[in-house]
């Protein structure tokens, strides 16, 4: 007799996926909300629909979701928003999460969660500190009103802030709380190595895909060679022991902008009027790829992510133990507002910085509203703390406690987004930018 498993399972994503979408527009809701509920019901009321074992596949699961789920985000931003706000973007991807990360652990000297070590809180703001890019744009792409520039910053945040929470995680945060002690000068210099390391790969692989993708002109195979290049460069950066997610996120993102150079060049007919060595370098004359298949090409990224999602979030059901969840309100709340809030403080810095440093684009009192509300949890978190040894005394707190805040952040966070651009902002879109 044949397993149908995987022809159920696929069956059962897809046709949630087309149920969440069907329904969020009649209901004028993000679809996120009923993905999450859906993936819920359906693992719990339904077995039948879900006859593969995801937890126990997790790592396999995990391997194949992220460079998906990542890529679609990556190949959205275009290189003109790049360099228009790359030290905004800095900012809220890596010092913000830095700056977070560190006012989340000196919880430790008041005893917040008892029993913890220094090393257990830092992995804990690591993980409840990450977003969910699927998560955000599923919420952010109902509503009208938010200007370009802050969506890019939206997009531009949830990748870097991934890349950081992950590698203070795995290269400070995991072994400090393994092994309870950690060298501040060599956590330091490891997380500047991979840092490096991670970026000069993924900039090195994403030369090599752009220079392939000039070989040939249809939109499939420049769609596979993307997906290729997203796999390998995660591959090539856990190899390499470093960070899998930024050598991904840095090689898709550096493919995509000097296809976004190529692109200006030749509508500005640059190329006709000056050559540079870096242009000679990159064969500019040959374009990559057009707008018309680069649109293509994101869009089915974008769903491929979107299903990626959906798997984890049905890792996600399983954990969602009601008892568990209660047993442990206490600390959920109290990482859910204490999260909430270090996240509006650092925006509102952010803010701040903007009116001194002309490199930082000043947002006003709507645009850090947005930006506070935007830090969705979701896949990465559920992803990190499934990555704790079993052995760890509190890895069942760990997973109720960020369990409670993905749900939390996505169905507070995202209401009350949505009850903003419902009831209060009926405009069209227009720069929410202070100038």
């Amino acid at each position: 007799m044949h397993s149908f498993a995987p022809e159920i399972m696929l069956i059962t994503i897809l046709s949630l996926v087309v149920f969440s979408d069907t329904l969020a527009t009649r209901l004028k809701v993000p679809s996120v909300f009923i993905l999450l509920a859906g993936s819920y019901i359906i693992y719990t009321y339904f077995k039948a629909a879900v006859p593969i074992d995801l937890t126990h596949y997790f790592d396999t699961v995990i391997l194949f979701c992220i460079p998906l789920i990542f890529m679609g985000d990556a190949l959205h931003l275009h290189f003109s928003d790049i360099k228009k706000h790359g030290w905004s973007i800095f900012y809220l991807a890596v010092v913000a999460v830095a700056l977070s990360i560190t006012a989340g652990a000196s919880l430790y000297h008041f005893d917040v969660f008892s029993g913890l070590s220094l090393g257990a809180y830092v992995s804990l703001f690591a993980i409840n500190m990450a977003t969910d890019a699927v998560s955000v744009q599923s919420v952010l792409s109902r509503f009208q009103g938010i200007g370009h520039d802050i969506k890019v910053l939206i997009e531009g945040e949830s990748l870097g802030n991934d890349a950081t929470a992950v590698i203070a995680f795995f290269f400070i945060g995991l072994p400090w709380m393994i092994s309870g002690h950690i060298d501040p000068t060599h956590a330091t210099t490891e997380a500047l190595r991979v840092f490096a390391v991670s970026m000069g790969a993924g900039l090195a692989l994403g030369y090599g895909f752009y220079m392939l993708m000039k070989l040939f002109s249809d939109k499939r195979g420049e769609l596979f060679a993307f997906i290729i290049e997203g796999y390998a460069a995660y591959v090539l950066g856990e190899q390499m022991h470093v960070s899998g997610i930024l050598t991904l996120i840095t090689a898709i993102i550096a493919t995509k902008a000097w296809i976004d150079m190529d692109l200006e060049a030749q509508e500005a007919k640059e190329s006709k009027k000056r050559k540079s060595f870096f242009r000679s370098l990159r064969f500019s004359s040959v374009v990559a790829t057009t707008k018309e298949r680069l649109e293509y090409i994101y869009e089915m990224a974008k769903e491929f992510g979107y299903i990626a999602a959906v798997m984890i979030f049905f890792v996600l059901a399983e954990m969602v133990d009601f008892k568990t969840l209660w047993a442990y309100r206490y600390e959920i709340l109290v990482m859910f507002g204490v999260t909430t809030l270090i996240r509006a403080l650092s925006m509102a810095k952010f803010a701040f910085f903007g009116k001194t440093i002309d490199s930082i684009k000043p947002v006003g009192a709507e645009g850090w509203f947005i930006l506070t509300f935007s830090g969705m949890k979701g896949a990465l978190s559920i992803i990190l703390v499934h990555m704790i040894p079993a052995s760890f005394e509190h890895k069942a707190m760990f997973e109720a406690v960020t369990t409670g805040v993905v749900v939390l952040s996505i169905f507070v966070y995202g209401t009350v987004l949505w009850s903003y651009f419902t009831f209060f902002k009926k405009e069209e879109k227009s720069s929410i930018f202070t100038h």
